[in-house]
């Protein structure tokens, strides 16, 4: 007679085997259609963060990346 926790390790492996198999079937499915396909988390919707703020955050973290580069590249 089988361990009671025997079984239920193998009842967890055959519903992890079949999870996998009908996930591989959905990607098989996918693959196999053509076209164009939707940005993978792409929220389209609209943002409060203006432009002006946005261009302040990238001058604070990449502002001086050109000075550092010019830098480097002198002797």
């Amino acid at each position: 007679m089988r361990d009671p926790m025997d079984k239920l390790h193998q009842r967890e492996r055959d519903q992890e085997r079949l999870r996998l198999k009908e996930q591989e079937a959905r990607d098989l499915e996918v693959e196999a259609a053509r076209g164009d396909r939707p940005l993978e988390g792409y929220a389209g919707g609209h943002t409060t963060w203006s432009s002006q703020q946005d261009d302040e955050a990238a001058a604070e973290v990449f502002g001086d990346d050109e000075e550092e580069a010019a830098a480097r590249r002198e002797p």
